[in-house]
């Protein structure tokens, strides 16, 4: 009994140090999200520790306490990431409205302009012991006097006891620890104080020569209680539209725009905008084309090779099966790039030593559209056909011969064999994987990029090539669409990937059953 206790006792402490632990990680994550704002996520993982917490100081969670590891990293790399895709698919996040609605409101508030009469202001500039600059800048209305260090503008009185006069004409030559600087001085500074706009209550000051700062006036105000943004120099206002401040008179549109919640609006460009539909409805197409293809060549050649290979009276089969398997064992980021090499129009081998010397041809496999698709497609053959043949190899195996005697006393043809026994037999065991093999090369990113990049382009769209399939269509709208990009449609699509893919799993789940059923009949 003491044993049991000493247990039980040591399993407490261990459970109290884990928790210890996690709180102690929870409230430092805690207070860094709060300073970032993101108190969703707080919520999130308040909600979490505490669950976690009765999950384990709770008897009545035991069982689910084994569980917990897993659905936090279901929760973590599935459910969220889904979630916020779907949350993502409904903003118009991308190129000019990156910025939150408060982020773009500074940034117009930081555009300056220079009015038709500007007060100039000339300045002296001075320099302490550790090489910090300071300028003194007095209008030339004689009203207004600065005092900056190259951020805010504060405005001094020269009559302030701080301030040493010791020249005859006025000119300040020092203050504090700030020794006036020489003109020569000014000049081996001078890109720093180009850089220069100080500010304050919207004005700005910019440096227009070596003795002279302009004014500048903000253009931008921001009305808080309209909800509006006022041009100051035209007097203009722009309410906020979708992430955009539209002018209320005029189709003018300032920018930065900010990232705004749009619901289906990507949805329905996808069906409804020409520039979207068109190409997205090409690559939606072969896309489709591209899976069932991919499928059925490596899957025809697996088997034929399959065949082959379990002809009792073949020899040497294990250097054939060696031989055979080494695409598939070979990196197929490194068999893609060499294969990139063999389509070179000008120095690939297929071209040089195979159809130019033999038939005169030297076809431009990347140039021409149906050529890519080809290209594309022998590549994948290439890379796919020894998993098919692995698998085909096992499900033939695992026939017995006994019907094929059976059939041979019936009379029975090979061709008639092969079709009445080992297919049907076969696409027991194989028939969900080419399902599954359906659904991987569906998003078979890398043979694309890495062959064609998508190439060659669709005339007439801005994204989207000719061997484009949806995932890499997404990831030129999301990181390379020509330096613009477009979260929030690629988010969209991205959804509806996921959708048709969780379609051919449920299709997949529901094939397996009814196979089940036709191997009892056969």
């Amino acid at each position: 009994m003491t044993n049991i206790l000493n247990e039980s006792n040591y399993g407490l402490f261990f459970k109290l140090i884990f928790l210890g632990l996690l709180d102690a990680i929870g409230i430092w994550a805690s207070v860094l999200l709060y300073f970032q704002g993101a108190y969703g996520f707080i919520v999130a993982l308040l909600l979490g520790a505490a669950t976690i917490h009765y999950v384990f100081l709770s008897d009545r969670t035991y069982p689910i306490r084994y569980m917990v590891p897993g659905l936090i990293f279901l929760f973590a790399f599935v459910v969220y990431p889904i979630g916020y895709t779907f949350y993502l698919s409904t903003t118009n996040y991308g190129t000019g409205h990156i910025l939150s609605k408060q982020q773009a409101i500074e940034s117009l508030e930081g555009q300056y302009y220079q009015p038709e009469d500007p007060v100039s202001y000339s300045f002296e500039a001075y320099k302490n012991n550790q090489g910090d600059i300071k300028l003194i800048l007095q209008s030339n209305t004689g009203d207004k006097t600065y005092l900056t260090g190259g951020e805010e503008l504060t405005e001094v009185n020269l009559g302030n006891e701080r301030f040493v006069d010791s020249d005859e004409d006025g000119t300040i030559e020092s203050f504090g620890d700030y020794e006036l600087m020489s003109r020569t001085e000014v000049i081996g500074v001078l890109q720093k104080l180009q850089k220069w706009k100080p500010k304050a209550n919207g004005v700005a000051l910019q440096m227009s020569n070596l003795t002279t700062f302009d004014q500048r006036i903000s253009r931008y105000e921001y009305l808080d209680e309209q909800d509006r943004i006022r041009d100051r120099q035209t007097g203009e206002l722009f309410r906020p539209e979708e992430g955009t401040f539209v002018s209320t008179t005029t189709e003018r549109s300032l920018e930065p725009g900010f990232k705004a919640t749009v619901g289906l609006e990507n949805f329905s460009k996808i069906f409804r905008d020409p520039m979207i539909t068109g190409p997205f409805l090409r690559v939606f197409t072969w896309t489709f084309i591209w899976a069932f293809m991919s499928v059925l060549t490596t899957f025809v050649l697996g088997l034929g090779i399959a065949i082959i290979l379990s002809d009792s009276r073949l020899r040497l089969k294990p250097l054939y099966k060696g031989l055979l398997i080494l695409p598939y064992a070979i990196p197929a980021f490194i068999s893609a790039l060499i294969w990139r090499g063999f389509f070179n129009t000008n120095v690939g081998i297929i071209n040089t030593k195979l159809l130019q010397p033999l038939l005169g041809l030297s076809p431009a496999w990347f140039q021409d559209p149906l050529l890519a698709k080809v290209a594309v497609l022998i590549v994948n053959l290439w890379l796919g056909f020894p998993y098919m043949m692995v698998v085909c190899l096992g499900a033939l195996q695992s026939i017995q011969p006994e019907l094929y005697e059976v059939a041979k006393v019936d009379g029975a043809s090979p061709f008639q064999q092969f079709r009445k026994i080992t297919l049907p037999l076969l696409m027991v065991s194989v028939g969900p994987l080419l399902i599954g093999s359906f659904a991987f090369n569906f998003n078979n990113f890398n043979i694309i990029f890495l062959v064609t990049r998508g190439e060659p382009p669709i005339v007439g769209a801005t994204t989207a090539g000719s061997t484009d399939i949806l995932i890499s269509y997404t990831y030129k709208l999301a990181f390379g669409g020509q330096g613009a990009t477009q979260y929030g449609l690629a988010a969209a699509i991205s959804i509806i990937i996921f959708l048709i893919i969780g379609t051919i799993s449920a299709i997949n789940f529901h094939y397996t059953g009814a196979l089940e059923e036709m191997s009892e009949n056969v």
